[in-house]
Formats: C-alpha cells, structure tokens, sequence
C-alpha cells in the first residue's frame, strides 16, 4: 500500500511538472447554430468513447419566490419522455447502446450528459434534440406530480430526515437577504413544491430551456464536422427563446454577526462558519482557495492538525470557498468529538484564522497547496467527461471554453501575501454562525441563544 501511494505521488508529481514545462492547451470547435444554440468540440481520439454534455443557464437562481424547486424538478422531468422517445425510451435505448447518462442541478446551471461508445452519439444527439424540441407536448400533470413527490421524498431524506441536514435550509437565508437568488436550497421548499402546477411547469420550459439558452459540448473519440452535421440536423429546427437576462447584483455584506442554533437529533454537535466573500473569477478568489487548502486541504494543514490530531476536539473540519456567478461566500465546518464542545472549537478556529491572518503561509504551505490544486485542475482533464465539464463551465462562465490553462496561471500567481490579505480582509469580520447541537442541548453554554428544535 506504501509503495503505491509513493508511485502515485510521483505521478502526479511530474504531471505538474510536465505541465509547468508547458502551456496546457485543450483544443476545441466553437459553433452557433441560428437558433442560438452554442456548440463545443474536443477530438479525443484516445479511446472509442464519447460524451455528450449539455449545460442549461438556468438553476435553482433563477427561480422566484414561492415557485423555488422548479430547477432541480425538471432535474427529474426531463428523463419522463418526448414526443419521440416516450416514457421509458430515453434510459432504454441508452441502456441498449452501452450509454449511460444523468444529470445534476445547481444555483446557475442545469447539467445533463451521456456517455458511452462513440457509435452512440447519433443516438444521444437524436434523444436530447428531442426532449429539448418535443419535451412539452407529451408533458402532463400526472408526470409532473409522480416526479414532485420523488423529489419531496429526496429533501425528506437529505435535509429533514438527515443528520445535520436542515442547515441547508437555514444557510443560504443567513448569507444573502431575502429574495436574493441564493437565498434559498436549491430542492425548494415543500410548500413551493406542492404549489408547483403544470402551467408553472410549462412556462419554466418554455422560458429556460430553448437552444439559445444551451451550451453541448461534445468529446470524444469524434470528427469536428460530422458532430456539426449531426447536431445540425437534430437540433437546427428547434426554435429560439424568448431571451433570458440574467441579473448582475452586488456582492452582499454581513454587517455583524448573525447567528441559529439548531436542535437536531445528533450525537455530537456541529460548528459552521460562513463568511461573505467574492463572485467566481473575481482577482481574490483563487487566493480564497488556496486558503481554504492551507487550512483544511490536507493532514497537516492548520485547522486539520489543530482540531483533528492536536487537540483532537473534532472528527472531521472543512473549509471551501464557494464561487458562483452572483456571489460567493467561505465556509467553515467541525463536527465536534464526543466530550468536547463548539465553544472550544470556535475558539481554536479563531485563533487559526488570526495566526494565519498575522503571520501569513510559510513557503511549504504555498508549496503544498500549489502543486496539490494544480494536480486536481489536471486531474480532471484525464476523463472525457471531467473534460467537457470543464469546457462548458469555462464558456458559460467566461466565453473561453479552454479556459485549463488560465485556471492554472491565476492558482500560480498567488502569493503567500495574497492568502495572508484575503484572510485579513474576509475571514476576520462578519459571519454567519450555525450550530447543530444534540435535542434538549440548545442552551448549553457559549452557544447561540436563537435556536429551532427539529419535530
């Protein structure tokens, strides 16, 4: 087991190497179709495989209040049939080709892929032109409900029914105000998703889910020309939109600290921080990163070691800088070991934060987290799929679809004194404070005053 840990640190040593040694480069096709639909590929002629990713700029962000899960809803809807492939088609003729496919929901965007052998893509194509061009005509009520109480039963499990989990609920309302469009999880609410109807449904498709509100990238084993044919003749009827503006707000400030406590039924009890910070790409956020790496990224960064192996006052700790089109905030998780309590751990988080603030990185520290994140960004360029992932992110985000190696450039040029800054400037001030404390335990001493116990 040694030994293969020591052949994998090598690896990936002198692929960081290699990549240093040059500039890293994905090339690809950019197309538009005169629908508006935005088209990306990648030959990858490494193996007969193919991926077909479609990025829709719409997520749980652009939902309204009292109509919030409409998003991750159509998450589900969209694998219920078209007008061409019914109700169980899609999964079955993928399932028959050697494909497989999924897809995922977050605050801006909507991911669905297929992946399989290359002699499927036609397939792929064909069944995602069609949900996209003839989703509503066989789209009913009895669908839309069958699927809502799939999803209900997914927020009761993950969220009201999970250890820890209704901090999903209360976080997002503590970081950005009321009616801000990451003021709420992402499943909605179980009021918002009984009010749900099928107009509401309609009008969601119609608005969001129109060629050009859509990004494909497709990777693989393929030839640029005949995948622009292809797409050409499946997706090229389907008509445009009506135009979707996204809207371009301020980044929100706490001005003091707010603080919950939750009741939960749990064990042990469970400390988060969240700080304010900045949008993706914004000069400060490759610097919140590799902080967050120093402080929790590995065994021996400085939360970890404090909390886990020293004091041993946590099981586990995590920090993350969270980056996305409107905002972005960075979060602080320990979970605390039995016999120990959150005010200890506050308290040490406090005095990490105020040691790193002071004295900054030392030059392993900028080291470690360097080579570790430039890894993980090539890492994920070693799959099709993590490939054209990637791509769309960087295009929606950026308009630049190969965007690997500007990723790297910005992780290279931070500085020990850019982490020691970002952590001056916005892991020092305001936060949002949750604890999660076992049943009857709320007023334990040192934790917050205002608490909501679980039914």
């Amino acid at each position: 087991m040694r030994r293969q840990f020591l052949v994998l640190t090598g690896a990936l040593a002198a692929l960081v190497a290699s990549a240093s040694a040059q500039a890293v480069h994905v090339p690809v096709t950019v197309d538009t179709l005169p629908n508006g639909l935005r088209v990306i590929v990648h030959e990858d002629q490494s193996s007969p495989i193919v991926t077909v990713n479609t990025w829709f700029d719409v997520g749980s962000a652009n939902e309204t209040p009292g109509r919030t899960g409409l998003a991750h809803l159509f998450e589900h809807l969209m694998f219920m049939g078209s007008q061409h492939a019914p109700y169980p088609q899609f999964d079955r003729r993928l399932e028959a080709a050697g494909a497989n496919n999924n897809a995922s929901t977050a605050n801006d965007r909507t991911d669905y892929y297929e992946a399989g052998p290359v002699h499927a893509l036609p397939l792929m194509l064909w069944l995602d032109a069609d949900r996209m061009g003839w989703f509503l005509p066989v789209m009913d009520a009895r669908k839309v409900d069958a699927q809502r109480d799939i999803v209900k039963n997914e927020r009761r499990e993950g969220i009201e029914n999970q250890p820890y989990g209704l901090v999903e609920d209360y976080e997002p309302g503590m970081l950005f105000p009321p009616g801000h469009p990451y003021s709420w999880p992402g499943i909605g609410s179980m009021a918002d998703l009984s009010a749900a109807s099928l107009e509401d449904v309609r009008d969601f498709f119609r608005r969001y889910y129109a060629p050009d509100n859509a990004v494909i990238a497709v990777v693989g084993a393929v030839k640029r020309d005949n995948v622009l044919k292809l797409i050409r003749k499946y997706f090229g009827a389907i008509p445009r939109g009506p135009g979707v503006t996204h809207p371009t707000l301020a980044q929100p400030q706490l001005k003091t600290d707010t603080m919950v406590t939750l009741e939960d039924r749990v064990q042990v009890p469970q400390l988060i921080y969240d700080f304010e910070s900045v949008r993706a790409w914004d000069p400060d956020d490759e610097a919140l990163k590799v902080a967050s790496y120093i402080l929790t990224g590995a065994k021996n960064s400085r939360l970890t070691q404090r909390l886990v192996y020293v004091d041993q006052s946590a099981s586990q700790v995590s920090a993350s800088a969270n980056d996305e089109r409107l905002a972005g905030y960075f979060g602080i998780l320990a979970r605390a070991r039995p016999g120990h309590n959150l005010p200890e751990l506050q308290a040490a988080i406090d005095a990490e934060l105020q040691r790193l603030a002071q004295d900054g990185p030392s030059a392993r520290e900028m080291e470690q987290a360097r080579n570790s994140m430039e890894s993980r960004i090539l890492g994920g360029m070693e799959t099709i799929q993590g490939k054209a992932n990637r791509l769309n992110q960087y295009y929606i985000e950026t308009g630049n679809p190969d965007g690997f190696q500007k990723d790297i450039d910005r992780l290279r040029a931070v500085s020990a004194a850019d982490v020691q800054r970002v952590v001056r400037q916005y892991l020092l001030g305001p936060r949002a404070i949750i604890s999660v404390v076992p049943i009857g335990k709320a007023a334990t001493p040192g934790v917050a005053a205002q608490w909501r116990s679980v039914p």
